[in-house]
């Protein structure tokens, strides 16, 4: 086969009951919608070679590299507070892992590929939309410079999958740091199997985390911290452009600080704190404003699982105890992500530090822009007008009414004229963390639409515009613009 894959397989060299062999179930005509070049030359795999059927045939599993390893892995989880013992990877199969020239690993997994071990009764397929959806958003995210699993293609099966309706069938390439879990660690706590559990910590400290010494007596400790770090960080990202994961539960939060499972995800238009848009989330426990606390309650039970690994300093007391220092972590969640949260909102308003007081600058803001009912990715770019000494108001703010808002906006000012000796600087800050567009949730779903009628021109032109999210591009204003009261959509679907 004219496509090569350097990979080094090392999640199959861990122990068998880590994951199930599975082969991909072949499909009957796929045919290649999308391959990301870049990404792939980027991961060093050889394709130049590969006509359009080949790469059809690869990623929908129909043909496989020699050198794949393909398994599916084994993890339990959360789901909206409630856990599932065995979960697993039910229509996710993973090629193996390979090794980037700039170092690290990254797992290549199709999403769709046919039935495993894990599905649960489920046909283990994928329709077209979530497909297309997460291709979207994957790629957005990392070009907002977010955290995230890739897109490396997707391809259509040529059959229908069966959901509320019959719907095309697709099957997506995700590529990852790794697809290893919360749930992949609760997984084997739940089955009491400590040997496990530190086998899989030390495959993490080594791929994830390999400036933490093994050979340290708090090394599990030291793990536990530095992923309640990067995901502390990683919320405050999503928060501080609008985005909604929908669905965070435990077996969707990675180890290696990397957005996830991107299914009933959006961002959001209109600012309201409580914002749900995830079909399934009846009671609002994902809701934009949630997702901090949840974030936290997540790591709680990844900490339950680590306890029996971290050592008793019996010399401090109570305080000592495996549990206290785990519960000392867990509080500094909080200050990690208030940090980064408050750091990221005051570079939108072009505040190149931190200071007492910008909390209840923010925090005002946001509660004005709710009931104002502003468009949240809007506002921060408009308000760039705004920074003195051009102070010609633009977009939404040009016909803004609120004085409430207006008196908001002057103390913003002053405050920026005070802290800011370069306002030129500030505005150039202003507009390298402020898109001026992200993949709105009526504009994925019309490229949706039209693919599922054979029309991928809209899918194609939105992953265009989004590539450079931070600049001002005439030729795709329209995708810029907030949805109209009829455009709007409030729910988003999975697709399992």
């Amino acid at each position: 086969m004219p496509i090569v894959f350097p990979f080094k397989n090392s999640y199959a060299q861990l122990p068998a009951h880590f994951y199930a062999i599975e082969q991909p179930t072949p499909v009957k005509e796929p045919q290649l919608i999308r391959f990301n070049k870049a990404l792939a030359t980027e991961l060093g795999i050889e394709f130049e070679q590969a006509s359009d059927d080949e790469l059809a045939q690869l990623f929908a599993g129909n043909q496989l590299p020699d050198n794949a390893k393909p398994l599916a892995m084994a993890y339990a989880g959360h789901q909206f507070g409630h856990l599932n013992p065995q979960l697993g990877d039910g229509r996710a199969i993973l090629l193996g892992d390979l090794e980037t020239a700039t170092g690290g690993l990254r797992d290549i997994q199709l999403k769709g590929a046919g039935m495993t071990a894990f599905s649960r009764g489920g046909d283990g397929r994928s329709p077209l939309g979530p497909a297309l959806r997460e291709y979207i958003m994957c790629e957005a995210m990392a070009a907002l410079g977010v955290p995230t699993t890739r897109a490396l293609a997707v391809v259509s099966s040529g059959e229908k999958v069966v959901r509320e309706r019959l719907e095309p069938g697709a099957i997506f390439t995700r590529v990852a740091a790794s697809h290893i879990r919360v749930g992949t660690f609760q997984y084997f706590a739940l089955k009491k199997d400590a040997e496990a559990i530190q086998t899989l910590a030390n495959h993490v400290l080594a791929r994830h985390y390999p400036d933490i010494d093994q050979n340290s007596p708090d090394c599990y400790l030291e793990l536990l911290e530095s992923i309640c770090k990067r995901q502390a960080e990683l919320i405050a990202k999503w928060m501080s452009i609008g985005f909604i994961h929908g669905v965070m539960n435990t077996d969707n939060m990675t180890v290696s600080g990397e957005t996830i499972d991107y299914g009933p995800c959006a961002f959001m238009d209109t600012y309201r704190a409580k914002t749900v848009y995830s079909y399934i989330d009846r009671q609002g426990r994902y809701a934009y404003q949630n997702q901090p606390a949840i974030g936290q309650w997540n790591l709680a039970r990844l900490a339950e699982t680590l306890l029996s690994f971290i050592p008793d300093r019996g010399e401090l007391g109570e305080e000592g105890n495996p549990a206290a220092r785990a519960t000392r972590v867990l509080q500094q969640y909080s200050q990690w992500f208030q940090k980064a949260w408050q750091q990221n909102m005051n570079y939108k308003l072009g505040l190149s530090t931190v200071e007492e007081g910008d909390d209840a600058l923010i925090d005002d803001l946001l509660t004005l822009l709710e009931q104002a009912q502003i468009d949240f990715t809007q506002f921060f770019r408009d308000i760039i007008s705004l920074v003195p000494p051009t102070t010609n108001p633009n977009g939404l703010l040009a016909t803004n009414n609120s004085p409430q808002l207006s008196e908001w906006i002057a103390r913003w000012q002053q405050l920026l004229k005070n802290r800011e000796q370069d306002l030129a600087a500030a505005v150039n800050l202003m507009k390298a963390v402020n898109p001026v567009i992200i993949p709105r949730n009526h504009r994925v779903a019309e490229a949706i639409k039209a693919a599922e009628d054979g029309d991928f021109t809209h899918f194609e032109r939105l992953l265009s515009a989004l590539e450079k999210p931070f600049e001002e591009r005439p030729e795709f204003s329209d995708l810029e613009k907030p949805p109209q009261p009829n455009e709007e959509i409030s729910n988003t679907f999975c697709g399992t």
